[in-house]
């Protein structure tokens, strides 16, 4: 119970073992060994898992929350004999703030939802028989072994060298 406690108040199995007084790697071996250590690593972390990934859409969206603001309050009363007393107190009023949407939540979100769509490196598979290609192949030729005979304006117009 005390190993899903851990993992339920957000700490990482690194910091976990470390409570324990073993070495990390013992525990990946003991999850591995005991089914019902890492079924309390398991469980333990699921809700605060969800926890974050709550938190994390909220961000991303945008959302609006309420906020207790204080205001001061003046109270003023004329009593008869002693004049004007003025008394001055602190009360909370509830206000309504929109947080707008976090970009870096978005990009977070979308990286690791959708990585064929969004990731930084992106594979694109190049058809190594398509014109543009042949031109480069041919200029690049050109460039390494060049023939008095043939201009560059030659091969970008008709696609190869004429001969």
């Amino acid at each position: 119970m005390q190993i899903e406690g851990w993992a339920r108040d957000g700490l990482s199995d690194e910091q976990i073992s470390h409570n324990m007084g073993i070495a990390y790697c013992t525990l990946r071996e003991w999850k591995d060994k005991f089914p019902a250590i890492a079924a309390a690593l398991k469980k333990g972390k699921a809700p605060v898992d969800f926890e974050v990934e709550n938190a994390l859409l909220k961000s991303a969206l945008g959302h609006i929350v309420k906020v207790k603001k204080p205001i001061k309050v003046k109270k003023v009363q004329m009593k008869v004999g002693e004049g004007r007393i003025e008394t001055e107190t602190i009360e909370y009023a509830e206000e309504e703030v929109y947080i707008p949407p976090n970009s870096t939540a978005q990009i977070f979100w979308l990286k690791n939802r959708r990585p064929e769509q969004w990731r930084d490196k992106r594979e694109v598979k190049a058809d190594v028989n398509s014109g543009a290609l042949k031109n480069m192949k041919s200029i690049a030729d050109l460039i390494n072994d060049p023939q008095p005979d043939i201009d560059i304006e030659d091969i970008t117009q008709d696609g190869d060298a004429d001969e």
